[in-house]
């Protein structure tokens, strides 16, 4: 398995981790409500009006998460390109990043790389950026030394 290959892998894994405890969640919150309502004859539903929000939130964030995963599913590690874009292994002279999804630090045998967005800052100055090109980010000045 190629270290692209794998970084994606691990971002997907991440990714399934995030839906399904998603809907561990979701799952967890729907019970409460129905034991809530059960329990609640005399109509008191400070307690699910909570609830409901818990379950709408969780359900948003389940929805962002399958969307990510959607996106995921259209990086292709088998293409080579001389600048970043989605999917690029960006070395650089001070850290390698691989342009994905914010998972943040991953640790391979091969090195350490830093899963990011396209649309985080550091994402959006890297972006179509070739060998060579230089850029400031918190006070650190970069070099791309490769993409793969």
């Amino acid at each position: 398995m190629t270290t692209k290959q794998r970084l994606l892998q691990i971002c997907n894994e991440s990714v399934d981790k995030r839906i399904n405890d998603y809907k561990e969640e979701i799952n967890l919150i729907k019970d409460s409500i129905e034991s809530n309502d059960k329990g609640n004859a005399e109509g008191d539903d400070s307690g699910s009006g909570k609830l409901l929000n818990d379950l709408e939130k969780n359900m948003a964030h389940l929805n962002d998460a399958k969307k990510t995963k959607e996106y995921l599913s259209t990086i292709k590690t088998n293409v080579e390109t001389t600048d970043v874009v989605l999917g690029s292994i960006v070395k650089t002279n001070v850290m390698n990043f691989y342009i994905s999804t914010s998972i943040g630090k991953i640790d391979l045998e091969d090195g350490t790389f830093y899963a990011i967005s396209v649309n985080s800052p550091i994402g959006q100055l890297l972006i179509n950026k070739s060998v060579n090109a230089s850029f400031e980010f918190n006070q650190n000045k970069y070099t791309i030394t490769e993409i793969i």
